[in-house]
């Protein structure tokens, strides 16, 4: 007799001595809806406000028309997790009978991560058997949603919820973000550089390279003159920091700049014959401070 889906997962959980869970992340980590849907994501949304309207979750702006507003002179402003959503989807999946394994947007960055942990510290003493694990992930976009994806890799070949959560915590340092801006204003009011830094820095056309610390902030690593030599510099960091590291799969990011994703990616595939990456749009809750224009690079490499 042939045994259920649901029979055969009910048995593994038994063999494990554990519950069956379900890996939860917020909509900073930029994956595309599709990925979601397909590895059965459950995702917690971050708002923005645009000319006094809040949007994010079912009310929301297609991502060509987000930053064709800010390219317009429209300035976002963002908000962190809304505690009661956060709440909303946890107990959902609680009374469901699954453990949370939540990977969240750098602490560093906001406070969606904070407010999440004390969500899932709340519903722990109050819901008998609740267990939920919450990682704060250091990182952002898609080095966040690259390590979402090393999560559910690591899901799908079979390991516990306790393993995986012991692999993001040792292993996330190791998640490297390189990326650009075309317009240093948005660095400015976002107070990564001085307003003067970002006049002088337009006029003589410099492109600052940054990338993420190990305390999951925004720091300037490099400038160089010009867009071209600025993403063929993210490509150089990556050359400097992949000995050691395997990479069968990496992920870009873009501020509405496909053409130059693509670029970036083609480089990364004549110098190290990675084929595996995955572009997509950066976020609004990331992209009101970083731009229009925004490429970014992640992969596993030392140091960070």
């Amino acid at each position: 007799m042939a045994l259920s889906v649901e029979f055969i997962l009910y048995w593994k959980g038994m063999v494990k001595g554990m519950k069956e869970f379900i890996i939860t992340t917020d909509t900073t980590c930029d994956l595309p809806d599709e990925y979601f849907n397909k590895h059965n994501l459950k995702v917690a949304p971050l708002y923005y406000n645009f000319d006094d309207v809040v949007y994010g979750d079912k009310n929301k702006l297609g991502p060509k028309e987000f930053y064709d507003k800010m390219r317009s002179g429209h300035m976002p402003t963002t908000m962190a997790v809304n505690p009661d959503t956060a709440k909303e989807l946890f107990t959902d999946l609680l009374n469901q009978g699954y453990d949370i394994l939540h990977i969240g947007f750098s602490s560093a960055l906001s406070g969606s991560c904070s407010v999440t942990a004390t969500v899932a510290r709340d519903l722990c003493e109050e819901v008998a058997g609740a267990n939920i694990k919450v990682i704060d992930s250091l990182c952002a976009s898609l080095g966040e949603g690259l390590l979402v994806h090393k999560a559910v890799k690591l899901k799908e070949a079979g390991k516990t919820i306790d393993e995986i959560a012991d692999w993001l915590e040792n292993n996330k340092l190791n998640l490297c973000h390189m990326f650009t801006v075309d317009d240093l204003h948005h660095l400015h009011r976002g107070g990564r550089v001085s307003k003067t830094t970002a006049i002088i820095g337009t006029l003589i056309n410099v492109k600052p390279v940054l990338h993420v610390n190990n305390e999951g902030r925004l720091v300037p690593l490099n400038n160089v003159r010009g867009r071209k030599k600025a993403l063929i510099a993210l490509v150089d960091q990556m050359e400097k920091r992949l000995p050691g590291f395997e990479n069968d799969t990496i992920f870009i990011s873009h501020g509405d700049s496909l053409e130059d994703a693509e670029y970036v990616a083609s480089l990364v595939k004549e110098r190290f014959g990675i084929q595996d990456i995955l572009i997509n749009y950066v976020s609004p809750t990331i992209g009101s401070h970083s731009g229009p224009g925004t490429i970014a690079l992640f992969f596993m490499g030392n140091p960070r």
